[in-house]
């Protein structure tokens, strides 16, 4: 046992010392957010003497030195380092985690737990992104086992569960398909250490709701299940499943570099003969236009959504849109929820998130930002 224990600590730090040596080698991620679930008076699952806080953290702790030792100059933030919670209540708590992600401009938030079941037997790693699926929406009883019940967004009200299912619609022009490549990082390797690998499952999720980057949620084993909870409770588990997320924070890593070179790559231009000089212009006439000159393209900014809807909606409607009738813009995407309404268009993600955080969402408790050009959402 202690050999093999010694075996797995050697290769983890030569992992690490080969990746160090590549130097100056660049990232898809530059900060990188580890939320250890529960912690302090909220200790999560509890079985065989052991508390999911306390297995979590442990995880984290040792995921979060392999980035800093083996993937030089990303930075590392958790949102806690101690058996604490960061709130008076669970919501509370949860958005205070988000709150810790945001302010730190994280590029990938990565929330560890660990999982329980009325059955024994349940067994297994899974991980789980923002979005709903078709039993959630007659709110899935089995999505989440009871102690981890305030981790779900309650829709039983219309308006919320519309702002929400409008915000899981904006997923596809921001985030959703980079925290599905996460998500599929994660269970990949997952599966290389033997682990029995679960489907990757859309939660309504609060923290990941309230975090503005890519993000996951992942469940690390079963502690209701006799095996798996002395899995994770050895130092071996604790060992491998930090390996096997750091290996993902890689892979996904790569994966971010690849997109964003092939959305860069520019497009070969055809060559064509060189048109003959045009003649110098008359003195007693302006010089005439030959074609319009090319559309300058326009930056991407960021704007504080409020409101999506099917049909437009007048913006000075003050039922809609309170105190911040008169001031919004409509913005247009594609899907059901065509029209988006927004305030505080910025040029910097992090101006929006303040000006979200100070002012909007105290009338607007649900609103979140996205990417706009001109007057459309854009990925």
């Amino acid at each position: 046992m202690r050999a093999r224990l010694l075996s797995l600590l050697l290769l983890a730090a030569a992992v690490c010392t080969n990746a160090a040596t590549a130097g100056n080698a660049a990232y898809g991620v530059r900060v990188v957010v580890i939320d250890p679930g529960h912690g302090g008076d909220d200790p999560g699952a509890h079985y065989f003497g052991a508390y999911e806080k306390t297995l979590a953290l442990k995880v984290a702790l040792r995921l979060g030195r392999m980035i800093q030792e083996g993937m030089p100059g990303v930075k590392v933030v958790y949102t806690r380092t101690t058996d604490k919670s960061l709130a008076r209540t669970k919501i509370e708590d949860l958005q205070m985690r988000a709150d810790v992600a945001n302010k730190a401009g994280g590029d990938l938030f990565i929330s560890i737990h660990v999982n329980a079941a009325d059955d024994a037997s349940a067994l297994g790693v899974e991980t789980l992104v923002m979005g709903e699926s078709p039993k959630e929406q007659h709110y899935n009883q089995n999505a989440l086992y009871e102690n981890n019940r305030d981790d779900l967004i309650d829709m039983s009200d219309e308006r919320t569960a519309a702002i929400v299912r409008a915000y899981i619609q904006n997923l596809q022009f921001t985030y959703g398909e980079y925290s599905m490549a996460m998500a599929r990082c994660i269970q990949n390797n997952y599966g290389k250490i033997g682990r029995h690998v679960r489907k990757i499952k859309p939660q309504l999720l609060r923290v990941l709701y309230a975090t503005d980057m890519p993000g996951v949620l992942t469940e690390i084993g079963f502690l209701s299940n006799p095996r798996e909870a002395a899995y994770l409770k050895s130092e071996k588990g604790q060992e491998e499943l930090a390996c096997a997320l750091f290996q993902a924070v890689k892979d996904y890593s790569a994966y971010v570099l690849e997109t964003r070179g092939a959305e860069e790559e520019p497009r070969p231009v055809e060559t064509k003969p060189a048109p003959a000089p045009a003649p110098a212009p008359s003195a007693s006439r302006p010089e005439e236009k030959t074609g319009a000159a090319p559309a300058k393209k326009q930056n991407v900014r960021f704007a504080v959504q409020i409101l999506s809807s099917r049909t437009p909606v007048k913006l000075d409607d003050k039922s809609q849109f309170k105190n911040y009738s008169g001031k919004v813009r409509q913005y247009t995407a594609e899907g059901d929820f065509r029209y988006k309404y927004c305030v505080c268009e910025c040029d910097t993600r992090s101006e929006a998130h303040r000006l979200m955080v100070d002012q909007v969402r105290k009338t607007f408790p649900d609103a979140f930002i996205v990417r706009c050009r001109g007057d459309k959402i854009v990925k």
